[in-house]
């Protein structure tokens, strides 16, 4: 006797009405390939999506971010096929990359500074910190959709001049001549304020590489950004994810803003990314 085909079909539950959800299909469904264009959906509607210990080993996450896409390429030595390791302890990273990763316990987005930024990036827990070392997400889709008409009005049109050397003063206030000539040399970009996805979505593009706005006074454009990463970091549009071991978090990089809350550098913390390539550009 035949029997019926049976088709997967993505399980999850919301976490917050504003932001989350959390996944809770198998490893193996995941990895077959049959929920991408669901998870896809569900991640650009969600922001965040979490995957409870789901413990993906490194070529089972790097195939399921090609599944959802394509593994881009991280920073220089890391390929198609391998995990990026993020680490602030010099014991298992290099010393210039933990220097970069310490923007990561400030707000910010992704890929600022590229013409077209990565779809997504994922993250799985491989070392816990002791205390601290939480990740703290963001919506700035939902945020700038509640601001008010007038709101909305007075930052339409609006262009950012992000650069590397502005987040770097976050955590290094006093760089030396050199370093801040290498951060420097990494250029700047100019972006929206507010971006708009092939879907129609919009979103507003803030974080620590936001260094200010085209043709306002730095006074008024300090406070404008300030004011609406405030804002978007507010509640109900915050989801705080408490890492469990072999917990994955996969997010949309256009419309959330992440950060690390603190944690002792040298406790081990490890963390496995991949990130999910991207196909539209900050201007459309």
């Amino acid at each position: 006797m035949a029997t019926a085909a049976t088709t997967t079909r993505l399980r999850y539950e919301a976490i917050k009405p504003k932001i989350g959800a959390r996944v809770l299909n198998t490893k193996e469904e995941l990895l077959s390939g049959e929920l991408s264009e669901d998870i896809l959906a569900l991640m650009e509607e969600r922001g965040v999506l979490v995957f409870p210990e789901i413990d993906f080993a490194d070529h089972e996450q790097v195939k399921f971010s090609n599944s959802l896409g394509g593994n881009a390429d991280e920073l220089a030595g890391q390929n198609q096929d391998s995990v990026f390791k993020v680490t602030l302890d010099e014991k298992a990273q290099h010393a210039n990359v933990v220097e970069y990763l310490k923007g990561s316990l400030f707000w910010h987005i992704d890929g600022t500074m590229n013409p077209i930024p990565i779809r997504a990036s994922m993250l799985t827990a491989k070392v816990l910190a002791p205390e601290g070392g939480d990740t703290e997400f963001a919506n700035t889709a939902t945020s700038y959709a509640d601001l008010s008409d007038e709101q909305k009005a007075e930052i339409e049109g609006l262009r950012v001049v992000h650069s590397l050397w502005c987040s770097a003063f976050y955590h290094t206030p006093e760089p030396s001549a050199e370093q801040l000539a290498d951060w420097q040399s990494k250029g700047e970009a100019e972006i929206p304020l507010v971006v708009t996805n092939s879907t129609g979505k919009k979103s507003l593009v803030l974080g620590n590489t936001a260094h200010y706005i085209r043709g306002l006074d730095m006074k008024d454009s300090q406070r404008l950004l300030h004011g609406l990463r405030a804002f978007a970091t507010s509640e109900p549009y915050v989801y705080k994810h408490v890492w469990k071991l072999g917990d994955t978090v996969m997010w949309d990089n256009r419309t959330s803003l992440h950060r690390a809350t603190p944690y002792d550098p040298y406790c081990g913390r490890m963390m496995h990314r991949t990130i999910i390539k991207g196909g539209e550009a900050w201007d459309q």
